[in-house]
């Protein structure tokens, strides 16, 4: 299919390649010009409470707004001091990713969740999502065991390790069973279950691996040559697992989809200039100490020793030896660099043309029920026609020079809107400074049309400045099920949380918000919120560091009781954010009352006549059986008559139909 691509007309920075963080491609690897201006409509509080708030690594002090914290629970001894991860849900149970494996928390008493299980199996980043009785976590990093030990793969090629999908059965939730692995050349970063409603037999499962491709010689069929060498080389796809309900452990790789044919690598912004500057200090003082530093995307970087370290203790190996690595290995490492930094961090081309687009997706999230998936996938946003789960087409794809690295994407609960994230620095880098260009490491929106193109709206980004240490950018979120708005929490890291409402995608603005102050006030320290997800009426977030914390919204001018009503009103058996349910609400009082505060708070008909239309409904709820019905339906056809003299005539339209909806639901 030909590529559609649609240009942001923004001022580019720089005409290299694309911009990837070290400490992002690195944990990938060992752990796994006039658009629109970014809209400053908010109401957030003027000064905004976020803004110098005390460090602390348990007791930072904490601002709020329109929404309070119901618990904060620290992660359990097995669990301490390591990163958590990505959320999915099961019935009561919240079920927390770790670099440690995964912990599951029952959340039925939000005020007090206790943990049900603390099951150790590293690896990172161990992103986790469920289906029914089974439960699937991923492993990119090289140390991850098949075993789930604790003692990390170490050699080069080993039949040890676990790079891939495992599937544990969790009919037994305080006792999982691992009843399946499935292996790929590139591990699995992210992962994403499609539950294909004309195929209940099985699930499907996108995986998402960002990695180095590992060795034949561990997993056979792997190559990490360009298209042009190999046909069947690993990089530029992705891989499709089907997984049989009634036999997981005959799960398997039925495809994998090459939807980044024909791209070439988009054109993106450079360092903030501070950065850069700081960036070249350090790589002149590493060496000048002896350090090892690599040109990735254009740029000389300081590689750390998390990086080089197993790299020199497999030469050593290499040449049987032992103990300190020798001058003589570290220059034989100096060597091999640029060879190994190319192979691991994206082909080159081999002509004089352009270079080649990204090899693999970030995250995929799939709305099954509009056939569509959206794919942010590194260099570019993808729409994917997903009606043959097992064979994904590319319909669209869109790159913007403002992005850095295209993260996560979220719908519109109608599917005429997508949302994508920029992780700007990887997530472990301060990029929510006051100084920081607001179109970088934020969100863009953007509308779907009817012929399945996306076109560019704005942007938004959390507003409020955050310091040099703390890392802070665009991460996970999931919408919010308030009726006739599009409204979303989303993570920042230590930026917080932030809620912000998108259903005008010009002018997306703030409505709520919770964060705390830095780990530390004077260095770089570990922590923030990685996720941050709507469910069953309650807003869950992991904590990087300090565990699980659950969030309740409050009433305000611009989220009323009523509207959070309607949204606890709608219940989900189980909840994988990546995999976007259809939002329906159920006929209650509450939608329709909802419904009257969106007009009152839009002006959509005059003041005395929605006092009238809340005097109805009150009179209507207080009576019964076929008094009610006569009163809602009497109230409906009113209602429909008001819609033409509205200022948002379908808006009134969808009251009207609630109300029927009522009228039809009473006994």
């Amino acid at each position: 299919m030909a590529f559609a691509f649609q240009a942001r007309r923004n001022p580019v920075r720089s005409a290299a390649a694309p911009v990837v963080s070290l400490s992002l491609a690195l944990a990938l690897l060992t752990a796994a010009g006039c658009a629109p201006a970014v809209s400053s409509r908010s109401s957030s509080p003027i000064p905004d409470p976020r803004v110098g708030l005390r460090a602390g690594a348990t007791d930072a002090a904490e601002a709020a707004w329109n929404m309070r914290v119901v618990s904060k629970t620290p992660p359990s001894a097995k669990f301490a001091g390591i990163t958590n991860s990505d959320l999915s849900f099961s019935g009561p149970y919240a079920i927390q990713g770790s670099y440690n494996g995964y912990q599951v928390w029952d959340i039925s008493n939000p005020s007090a969740p206790t943990l049900k299980t603390a099951y150790v199996c590293p690896a990172s980043q161990s992103d986790v999502s469920v289906y029914k009785n089974l439960l699937f976590v991923s492993g990119e990093g090289l140390g991850a065991r098949i075993d789930c030990g604790t003692e990390a793969v170490r050699d080069t090629v080993s039949k040890e390790r676990l790079r891939g999908l495992r599937i544990f059965d969790i009919t037994d939730i305080t006792n999982p069973k691992n009843v399946g692995n499935v292996q790929t050349c590139r591990g699995s970063h992210t992962h994403t279950v499609l539950v294909d409603p004309n195929d209940p037999n099985n699930v499907y499962v996108y995986i998402s691996g960002s990695a180095g491709v590992r060795s034949p010689s561990e997993l056979a069929g792997c190559s990490r040559l360009t298209p042009d060498k190999d046909p069947n080389t690993a990089l530029f796809r992705i891989e499709v697992i089907k997984v049989p309900l009634a036999h997981p452990e005959q799960a398997a790789i039925v495809s994998s989809p090459r939807i980044f044919n024909d791209l070439v690598a988009p054109r993106t912004h450079g360092e903030a200039p501070e950065d850069s500057i700081a960036n070249a200090r350090n790589v002149a003082a590493a060496k000048a100490t002896g350090g090892f530093t690599g040109v990735l995307f254009g740029a000389e970087r300081v590689l750390p020793a998390r990086f080089t370290t197993p790299m020199l203790d497999s030469i050593v190996k290499a040449r049987n030896g032992t103990g300190a690595p020798t001058a003589a290995d570290s220059a034989a490492l100096r060597a091999a660099l640029p060879r190994l930094l190319t192979t691991m961090f994206g082909a080159q081309s081999s002509g004089n043309g352009p270079r080649p687009g990204p090899t693999q997706c970030h995250d995929i999230t799939v709305f099954p029920a509009i056939g569509l998936a959206g794919g942010a996938c590194e260099g570019y946003g993808f729409l994917l026609d997903i009606r043959d789960p097992a064979h994904p087409v590319r319909i669209d794809a869109v790159s913007d020079s403002n992005f850095s690295y295209w993260h996560s994407a979220t719908f519109n609960n109608d599917g005429t809107k997508i949302l994508f994230s920029d992780e700007w620095g990887g997530g472990g880098q301060p990029k929510c400074r006051a100084n920081d260009r607001r179109e970088w490491g934020a969100d863009a929106l953007f509308t779907i049309s009817a012929d399945r193109k996306m076109h560019f709206q704005n942007y938004y980004k959390m507003p409020a400045a955050q310091t040099p240490f703390e890392n802070c950018v665009a991460h996970n979120g999931s919408l919010i099920p308030i009726p006739g708005r599009d409204v979303m929490v989303q993570s920042w890291y230590q930026g917080g949380i932030s809620v912000f409402d998108w259903t005008d995608p010009q002018h997306p603005r703030e409505i709520a918000f919770f964060d705390r102050g830095p780990v530390d006030s004077t260095r770089m320290a570990s922590g923030g919120t990685w996720s941050s997800y709507w469910y069953n009426g309650v807003i869950v977030s992991s904590e990087i560091s300090r565990g699980l914390d659950i969030f309740e919204l409050t009433p305000s001018p611009l989220i009323s009781q009523n509207e959070i009503d309607a949204a606890k009103s709608v219940h989900f058996d189980y909840l994988n954010t990546q995999g976007q349910p259809k939002l329906i609400w159920p006929a209650t009082f509450a939608l329709a009352r909802a419904y009257v505060d969106q007009i009152e708070r839009s002006n959509d008909l005059a003041a005395p006549r929605i006092s009238s239309i809340r005097q109805s409904l009150t009179a209507a709820e207080a009576a019964s059986g076929a008094q009610r019905r006569a009163a809602l339906t009497q109230l409906a056809m009113e209602l429909d008559g008001n819609a033409t003299a509205s200022r948002d005539a379908a808006k009134v339209r969808t009251l009207a139909a609630s109300v029927r909806d009522l009228a039809g639901a009473t006994p």
